[in-house]
């Protein structure tokens, strides 16, 4: 049996405490006994390197999980790939952001070329943007570009899938490796909650859209952690927070919030809720998971993907870590809020 998993699983526990250390106790919002036994940590381990596989511009809170990402010194993301068709779209989108910010350092990945195709909501903000005009890399075989980033990475490296997964099944089909050398953070599944809290399981969409290829990545040897619709369906921001977010002069926030006005205008025209509270982050969950999981309640469970879409408690199925709850979600209110205006409380 590959012994990778709780290895890797040591080691990255032991990375988190120390950046936490590096980054400061108060930005992650911490307790104060979770912050007294954090200062005590030695400051060593560099920050977790990161691949993000993302269906950004399609529900908005892929853009706020991006921000999140590379607000988070913690992590160093080394690849954001387009995940689920509509390749051009989504690639310009992540391009065009990652510009924006100032980190065009990071390569960009194009997904495979598949269903389904066009643009969506975020289209008015990139339709003047042509991909070559990107400054860093742009790798149009998204598949090898996973491969080849987790290859370079080495150990340690963690792959956040906030999408449904075709162009990561295909690099775990066509380099079965890279799952021995990483670990996978995703927001995937309903396992006892669903939509908006209802006491009725969902087939979440990130695994109905290509539940084959949830399969396949979770059939994976790497270890598997998720956030399903149990914690991230519960995430949003209104009232103070939201206003913190939507008035930084941070330029990551400030994007998200350019971005969140033109998918909200594009979704309903005759709503204003872009200035006055967040949609669902469903993904900003999976960001904070790569990193932390103090505010979430984690379980280790078998879970079943179905070929229709659900994901089902089965102890004789592939093993996740889940988080099923939350211990404490105004924390992690505070904490994203804290993370995208650049504060230190």
């Amino acid at each position: 049996m590959n012994d990778f998993p709780a290895v890797n699983r040591r080691r990255f526990l032991k990375q988190t405490a120390a950046i936490a250390g590096a980054a400061g106790i108060q930005a992650l919002g911490l307790p104060m006994t979770q912050q007294t036994l954090a200062q005590e940590k030695p400051v060593t381990a560099r920050p977790i390197p990161v691949i993000l596989a993302t269906d950004i511009g399609d529900d908005i809170d892929d853009t706020w999980a991006l921000g999140l990402a590379l607000k988070s010194p913690e992590l160093d993301v080394k690849l954001v790939v387009g995940e689920y068709g509509k390749t051009e779209y989504r690639a310009k989108l992540i391009a065009k952001f990652l510009q924006t910010v100032g980190r065009s350092d990071i390569p960009v990945g194009v997904g495979m070329d598949g269903e389904p195709r066009g643009e969506g909501n975020q289209g008015a903000w990139v339709k003047d943007y042509e991909l070559d005009s990107y400054p860093g890399k742009v790798r149009r075989d998204g598949v090898q570009a996973i491969i080849d980033a987790i290859h370079q990475s080495g150990e340690g490296v963690t792959v956040i899938c906030i999408a449904p997964m075709p162009t990561l099944a295909a690099a775990v089909a066509r380099d079965p490796k890279i799952a021995t050398l990483a670990r996978f953070v995703g927001m995937q599944g309903s396992l006892r909650l669903g939509y908006g809290g209802s006491k009725k399981i969902s087939p979440e969409w990130n695994v109905k859209a290509d539940a084959k290829a949830c399969q396949t990545v979770f059939a994976a040897p790497w270890d598997k952690t998720i956030t399903p619709l149990d914690t991230c369906g519960l995430v949003n921001l209104d009232g103070e927070r939201y206003r913190r977010v939507r008035d930084a002069k941070d330029v990551i926030a400030a994007t998200v919030i350019e971005n969140y006005r033109i998918w909200s205008k594009a979704t309903n025209i005759h709503d204003d809720g872009a200035e006055h509270h967040s949609s669902t982050l469903f993904d900003t969950v999976a960001v904070y998971l790569a990193m932390n999981q103090d505010f979430c309640q984690m379980e280790r469970l078998g879970v079943r993907v179905t070929d229709d879409g659900f994901t089902i408690i089965d102890p004789q199925a592939n093993m996740v870590n889940a988080a099923t709850a939350w211990k404490n979600l105004d924390g992690f209110r505070d904490f994203l809020v804290t993370r995208l205006t650049g504060g230190k409380g």
